[in-house]
């Protein structure tokens, strides 16, 4: 979608326009005629957020309704709804472009309604013979951005786009080789430091976790370190974002049933969200210094396959017995995470992975299941922050107790607890190898890729957590002690 910034009078623009409709001080802008007004004002009170459109053929004009009066956060929410709804009404009529414009809106909600359109608009099609239908261009009144706030948005945007479509590759066209390569380049055009181990140096760091679960495989791992550090950074150790980078997830030996093996492409999700937070940092000058480490392979039954009861040594020493070889994404995370805390001795650590099931059956896909470690500050400012831009994080505790559900009898934990708890235990595995220093996780199994469309997500990848993350990293500077 090409999006730019013109002067649009309602009454005099000529094309399809959407109006958004704050309040009532909008009707001496509205372009509409007196009964058309006293119609639209009963379905403003039947339903106060209704789309409501009028034909002005052989264009349309598109009233969004909302209340100007109610608290920002949901009224941005429903704006992102609402533009679903009109891209969804554009695409029906055959349109491929529009015009925003309003009164009684603030630019907040304006940048919402346009985030919704963006999000909304979405569709994996590079496999389509025939594409299908898009809107294409818009333009939006110069009245509330200006060039400036709309570039960096649409930097961020144009991030999310790429993460959905990493992740809605299959493993044939994205292996770990090949994403490690294209994240390289895209940070070499970006400035960002980007360093890429092979399966001979991961074997020189003698990282087992990750070299355990690739066991299977005919394709080699990778582990990736971007690095943004801008001269101006906030932040005098690194915030570190580790990503779950599992290509594909057939279950290893303990292989998974029925059809809980499909959708598994989108098991790197974790290492997608956090590659797409740097770059977009990154292309946005935020004054943080941040590092992401992305451990990758795909986990299959085949060779000499890691199996239950193998014991494995971690990059940091520590033995783990696996119990269950489908439990992968925490041993190729554990290496990565110990990683960070010996060379860059981070500030702050936050994971994100598409981890258990047991999370998604929890608070099912409304939300990131969360845990933390000695990270008060940071983990309230991102419960904050989910809540206003609605992607929202739900707090586990993380009891002492837990850490006996990952007790071993032949090593010093194991991979895998009783099935209560799930998401709890595997976040302990995790924190575990985080040490003392202030650690985040983020599990975002219920999230990353929905099987059907979810608001103004399509099918398939979402990108949720990038807009969190990236909020986080502007407002970092709010979890400093001055």
């Amino acid at each position: 979608m090409r999006i730019t910034l013109e002067q649009i009078s309602p009454k005099e623009y000529e094309g399809n326009l959407i109006f958004l409709y704050g309040n009532e001080v909008a009707d001496r802008n509205l372009p509409l005629g007196r009964k058309e007004i006293e119609c639209l004002k009963q379905r403003r009170a039947d339903d106060p957020y209704a789309v409501v459109a009028f034909d002005r053929l052989p264009w349309r004009l598109f009233v969004v309704n909302f209340d100007a009066e109610k608290p920002g956060d949901e009224n941005q929410e429903k704006l992102r709804r609402s533009a679903d709804k009109v891209v969804a009404m554009l695409k029906e009529a055959k349109q491929t472009s529009a015009g925003l414009t309003g009164d009684g809106v603030i630019p907040e909600e304006v940048v919402a309604f346009l985030e919704g359109m963006v999000l909304s608009d979405y569709t994996f099609d590079r496999y389509k013979g025939q594409q299908p239908a898009h809107v294409e261009s818009l333009a939006v009144d110069s009245t509330f951005l200006s060039q400036e706030e709309l570039d960096r948005n649409l930097r961020l945007w144009n991030r999310i786009f790429w993460c959905r479509e990493w992740v809605n590759l299959p493993v044939a066209d994205l292996n770990a080789q090949e994403f490690a390569s294209e994240l390289e380049d895209i940070a070499k055009d970006l400035g960002v430091s980007c360093t890429l181990f092979d399966k001979k140096k991961i074997e020189a760091l003698r990282m087992g976790g990750l070299l355990g679960v690739n066991k299977g495989s005919v394709d080699e791992p990778r582990f990736v370190v971007l690095e943004y550090h801008p001269d101006n950074a906030v932040n005098g150790k690194p915030v570190a974002l580790v990503g779950k980078g599992v290509m594909y997830d057939t279950g290893g030996l303990n292989i998974k049933p029925d059809d809980y093996m499909r959708e598994m492409k989108s098991d790197m999700a974790g290492a997608a969200t956090m590659a797409s937070v740097v770059f977009a940092a990154a292309e946005n000058h935020l004054p943080v210094h941040v590092v992401a480490l992305l451990p990758m392979t795909d986990n299959r039954p085949g060779f000499n396959a890691y199996a239950a009861d193998d014991i494995l040594t971690m990059y940091d020493g520590t033995t783990v017995e696996v119990v269950n070889t489908d439990a992968e994404g925490r041993l190729i995370l554990a290496d990565a995470i110990a990683y960070a805390v010996a060379n860059y001795a981070p500030e702050l650590i936050i994971d994100a992975a598409t981890l258990t099931g047991a999370a998604v059956r929890a608070i099912g896909t409304y939300g990131i299941a969360a845990m933390q470690q000695n990270a008060d500050n940071p983990f309230n400012l991102l419960k904050i922050l989910g809540n206003q831009i609605y992607e929202r994080i739900a707090e586990f505790p993380f009891w002492p107790e837990y850490d006996k559900l990952i007790e071993s009898d032949v090593a010093d934990i194991k991979n895998c607890g009783i099935a209560q708890a799930g998401a709890i235990t595997a976040g302990k595995f995790l924190a575990h190898f985080a040490k003392q220093t202030p650690y985040i996780h983020l599990d975002i199994a219920g999230v990353a890729f929905f099987s059907k469309k979810q608001d103004y997500y399509a099918a398939g990848a979402s990108g949720y957590g990038i807009r969190l993350l990236y909020a986080f990293l502007q407002t970092y500077d709010m979890t400093i002690s001055k």
